[in-house]
C-alpha cells in the first residue's frame, strides 16, 4: 500500500473529542485509507457503506437511542459515502456529543453536498482532511527519488489516480472511465446543473486553456454559453475538485492586469483524457502547459498535506512579463518560473523584483522540482 500522508495526522487525531471528515474526488482511495485505519487501529470498528440502500436509513434523522444500539460495543465508528444521508451533520453532531468514547470518521466524495451537510451542525466538533490524487511526495516515500523522477513523463501524461498507479497497462482505459463516469457523478447530481453537454464542453475548453488566462465571457462565446453559466459551472467543477484557480496578483505596478484568472487541473491525467490526447511528451505542442499543470497542482498538493498556508497567485503585466506562480506568507512573496527545458536561460522579471524587494525568485526545472513538490 502508498502511504498517504495524512494517515499520521489522522491517527494523531482520534479520540480527541471531534469527527473526522475526509474529502476528496472519487476514486482517490478515501476507502482504503479509511479501512487501513480500521486494520491498524486495534478498536472495534463499525463500517457503514452509505452507498448501500439498507444503510442510509439506519443514519438519516437517528435519535441517540438508535444509534447507541446501532453502534453496541464499537468505539470506532467509519461512515463511507457520507454524502448519501440526509442531514449527516445532524447524525455527526449526535455522534459526538452523546458518546465521548467513540471516534466517528465519515468521508465523502462530494465537498459540496458534504459541506452543506456539516458546516453548521459540526462547528467546533470536527478535524477536516482533505485527500488529492496520489502525490510525487508519496510515491517518493513508497519507490525513491529515482525512480519517480524517471517516472516523471509518465505523470505528465497519465497523472496520479491510485488506478492509473496500480494498473499502468489499464491507464488510457480507466482515465477515460473516471473523466466520464465519475467526474460528473457528484455536479450532475445537483439540481442547477441542467447541460451535462454544456458541462463538457467547458471542460474541454478550459483543458485547452492551461496555463492560459481564461474569461468568464469567451470562454461562453466558444461554448455557447453566458458568462454567468460560465462562472457558475467553475465554481461547481471547484467545489468537487476537478480543477482550481489562481488569481492575478497586483498591489504596485499601474500595468499590473490585476483580474485575470488561470485554471489548472488537480490531475494531468484527467485533463488528458478530457481532450483524448495520451501522446507521448516528444509529440506534444503543449508540454509547457502539461510541466506548469503539473508542478502547480503537485505545489498545491505538498503545501495541503504540510499544512503550509499560502496565497497562491499568477502575476502578468500588459508587457507580457509573468510570472507562473507567487506564493504569498506571513507577508512575504516567493516567486517561480517554470521551465521545461533547463537549457532556455531564463529570470524572475526585474520590474517584480523591483517593484516587491523584499521578494524571493527561483525558477524550477526537471534538474530541481522534486525539492520543490516534495
Amino acid at each position: 500500500m502508498i502511504n498517504r500522508e495524512i494517515t499520521h495526522q489522522i491517527k494523531d487525531d482520534l479520540f480527541k473529542g471531534k469527527a473526522i471528515v475526509i474529502t476528496g474526488p472519487r476514486r482517490v482511495g478515501k476507502t482504503t485509507l479509511i479501512k487501513f485505519i480500521q486494520e491498524s487501529s486495534g478498536k472495534e470498528t463499525l463500517f457503514l457503506n452509505c452507498d448501500e440502500a439498507d444503510v442510509r436509513p439506519m443514519l438519516e434523522n437517528a435519535t441517540s437511542t438508535q444509534l447507541k444500539f446501532l453502534i453496541g460495543n464499537n468505539t470506532l465508528v467509519l461512515i463511507d459515502e457520507a454524502q448519501r444521508v440526509k442531514n449527516i451533520g445532524i447524525t455527526l453532531k449526535l455522534l459526538v456529543d452523546n458518546f465521548k468514547d467513540v471516534q466517528v470518521i465519515a468521508s465523502g466524495s462530494s465537498a459540496l453536498e458534504l459541506a452543506n451537510e456539516i458546516n453548521e451542525p459540526l462547528t467546533g466538533r470536527k478535524k477536516e482532511y482533505h485527500l488529492f490524487p496520489i502525490s510525487t511526495n508519496e510515491m517518493i516515500n513508497y519507490s525513491s527519488a529515482l525512480e519517480e523522477k524517471r517516472m516523471l513523463t509518465q505523470r505528465m501524461i497519465y497523472g496520479f489516480y491510485p488506478d492509473i498507479i496500480n494498473n499502468p497497462d489499464e491507464a488510457r482505459e480507466s482515465l477515460f472511465e473516471l473523466s466520464t463516469n465519475y467526474l460528473y457523478k457528484d455536479i450532475l447530481s445537483l439540481e442547477n446543473v441542467r447541460k451535462p453537454a454544456l458541462l463538457e464542453k467547458l471542460l474541454i475548453a478550459l483543458a485547452f486553456q492551461v496555463g492560459s488566462e481564461v474569461s468568464y465571457q469567451e470562454i461562453g462565446q466558444t461554448i455557447g454559453s453566458d458568462p454567468k453559466t460560465v462562472e457558475n459551472y467553475i465554481s461547481l467543477l471547484e467545489k468537487c475538485f476537478v480543477i482550481f484557480q489562481l488569481g492575478s496578483f497586483s498591489r504596485n505596478l499601474r500595468n499590473e492586469i490585476k483580474k485575470g484568472k488561470k485554471i489548472y487541473f488537480y490531475d494531468n491525467g484527467i485533463r488528458n483524457a478530457i481532450i483524448k490526447n495520451f501522446n507521448p511528451v516528444e509529440l506534444r505542442q503543449d508540454v509547457g502547459a502539461l510541466w506548469e499543470n503539473y508542478i502547480i497542482s503537485e505545489r498545491f498538493k505538498a503545501n495541503q498535506y504540510a499544512k503550509r498556508y499560502v496565497n497562491n497567485y499568477f502575476w502578468r503585466t500588459q508587457a507580457q512579463q509573468e510570472i507562473d506562480l507567487i506564493e504569498e506568507a506571513g507577508g512575504k512573496l516567493c516567486a517561480y518560473e517554470f521551465k521545461w527545458n533547463e537549457k532556455i536561460k531564463t529570470k524572475i522579471p526585474a520590474s517584480f523584483l523591483s517593484a516587491y524587494p523584499e521578494s524571493e525568485g527561483k525558477i524550477v526545472n526537471r534538474d530541481n522540482y522534486l525539492e520543490f513538490v516534495g
